[in-house]
């Protein structure tokens, strides 16, 4: 290396520590390394540290060392340094002893070059500047250290306030609410039930009536799931009692479901995947001599466990005192058969009604279901729904339900305006699509092989001037397996029960009379049959005023 490399100006010798705590500006070069070309100008300034400063001049560039290994610089990358030994001065102003030529220029451009790069704003004046290292004021972090600043706030969490009441329900999902974590700590309990109605989105409610109450409880998705809960059982438990800002009970925990262990609830069956045959025991709904409306209906129309009848019945002619008196009968002959009244679009006197009567007859052990006519179609529908699904746990599990549903027209009318339009009329301007949700109600009455039952019997209004209602009657005609038909003009005449016999059957009434009585009923069809229309069922009403049970009647038409 030539010695012309290593000629200095005076006083330009300068420590590699003090190159390093004082930041260079741009455009600077090492003051270990001052050999320019022939006819530069060198100008020496003394910085605000102390340090003098070389400025180059433009008109001269600095000579190529050729013992200096070419140095590769980067705008973003941080070049190494040599840390100075802790003994060291870190003065700038106290010089040291010069090191060998050749490290010292090879030191000194790469101090000169990486001054030019990070003189542009990606580091500040203080490298280490009280934080936690790493990127800083400039760059990517405040000095308080960390991302606290930029993607977290120690005072607020991004997804969850400290403050806001984990157990909040504003609506039927409560989705903040999590009865898996609750204890009987997080507020007073108390014992709950009530029949489940679940939601599309899984989670329901325990309703003690079938109409919304203050009284209903909320249950979980996941407590469904773990109880192999259904739509339409009956769940006990203990429940927390709500909160002022919030709407439901929270379920803690399931007791009993249907009145059974809970263990149980996993081995029992589905009601679709019974077997379905014709009925072929019967209902005898005979309990005296009184009332007659039964006695007659036990000879002209039977009911077997698993029927599926109809009531066809023009305004005023005694439909809802025939169903109430066809519910007492099975109630007082059948106390292990579940009685349920399912009232749709009904006047609220006649509701209060029948619900007294249901629970007079029954002991308190009957459902009443029932929706007034000035509720909306969407509860009424559900009313029904829910009932149904009720009815169904009930034969899971091997019981024999009768429904009494008043009635089938109004149900059909409901579900008319509820569902959406699919774009067809039908006469009177009813949507086919709304046929098919209280035919798979009706649908749903069976008799299951060695397994329960499910007998529905539901009224159709005939007669009332209404199109739609006509077309209802005649879409369901077809569908039952027995129909009782009441005479307006018998009613007209006060004539009770208002019967038409003639018109009145069950299919395969065989199977539910014994071999004796059924050749009994043949000879009572084929007298009535000679008569004129005005005097068949008030004869054979008369007959039956004579005696005191049907076995008598029978009796007597074999004598003559």
């Amino acid at each position: 290396m030539s010695d012309d490399s290593t000629k200095t100006s005076k006083g330009d010798d300068l420590d590699l520590t003090d190159l390093i705590g004082a930041p260079p500006s741009v455009g600077e070069d090492s003051a270990d390394a001052k050999k320019t070309s022939k006819g530069a100008k060198v100008e020496a300034k003394t910085g605000a540290e102390g340090v003098e400063r070389v400025v180059e001049s433009p008109v001269a560039k600095t000579a190529e060392l050729p013992s200096a290994e070419p140095v590769q610089s980067s705008p973003v990358s941080a070049p190494s340094f040599v840390q100075p030994s802790p003994s060291q001065p870190s003065s700038p102003t106290q010089p040291t002893q010069p090191e060998p030529q050749g490290q010292q220029s090879r030191m000194s451009r790469v101090t000169s070059r990486s001054s030019r790069s990070y003189s542009n704003g990606y580091q500040n004046t203080n490298r280490q500047g009280g934080g936690q290292g790493g990127y800083q004021n400039n760059g990517y972090q405040n000095q308080g250290g960390g991302y606290q600043n930029g993607y977290q706030n120690n005072n607020q969490n991004r997804y969850q306030n400290q403050n806001q009441d984990p157990y909040r329900r504003q609506a039927f999902r409560a989705p903040s609410y999590n009865p898996e974590q609750s204890t009987d700590q997080d507020g007073p309990s108390e014992a709950v039930y009530g029949v489940l109605d679940t939601s599309p989105e899984g989670h329901g409610l325990l309703r003690p009536t079938y109409s919304p109450s203050t009284k209903d409880t909320y249950i979980s998705a996941s407590q469904i799931r773990r109880y192999y809960l259904r739509p339409g059982d009956f769940v006990e438990g203990v429940a927390r009692v709500p909160k002022e800002n919030e709407r439901y009970y929270g379920l803690l925990r399931v007791e009993k479901v249907n009145g059974k262990p809970i263990e149980e609830m996993e081995k029992r069956v589905r009601f679709e995947n019974l077997t379905p045959v014709h009925p072929d025991e019967k209902y005898t709904l005979e309990s005296g001599k009184e009332p007659l409306s039964t006695r007659l209906i036990d000879l002209v129309a039977p009911i077997g466990k698993g029927q599926r009848g109809m009531i066809v019945s023009p305004p005023k002619a005694g439909k809802t005192t025939i169903t109430k008196e066809i519910a007492t009968g099975v109630a007082k002959n059948y106390p292990d058969s579940h009685v349920m009244a399912v009232l749709i679009g009904e006047r609220p006197e006649e509701v209060t009604e029948i619900r007294r009567h249901i629970e007079s007859i029954t002991g308190g052990k009957g459902e009443v279901a029932a929706s007034n006519f000035d509720e909306p179609a969407e509860e009424q529908t559900r009313i029904a729904e829910l009932a149904l699904e009720r009815a169904k746990r009930l034969v899971e599990d091997g019981q024999h339900v009768v429904i009494l549903l008043d009635s089938i027209t109004r149900l059909a009318r409901a579900y008319n305006l509820a569902i959406p339009t699919s774009g067809r009329t039908l006469s009177g301007g009813f949507d086919p699509a709304a046929l098919y949700p209280p035919k798979r109600f009706f649908g749903a009455a069976r008799n299951f092989e060695g397994h329960g039952s499910l007998t529905i019997i539901g009224t159709a209004l005939v007669d009332t001037g209404s199109r739609m209602d006509d077309l209802v009657y005649e879409e369901f005609k077809g569908t039952g397996n027995m129909e009782l038909v009441l005479d307006r003009t018998l009613a007209e005449r006060r004539i009770f029960p208002s019967i038409d016999v003639q018109r009145s059957g069950t299919r395969k009434e065989e199977l539910l009379f014994t071999p004796s009585d059924y050749q009994s009923v043949i000879v009572m069809r084929r007298m009535i049959d000679v008569l004129g229309k005005d005097e068949r069922s008030q004869l054979l009403i008369e007959r039956l005023k004579k005696t005191d049970s049907n076995k008598e009647f029978l009796a007597s038409l074999k004598e003559g």
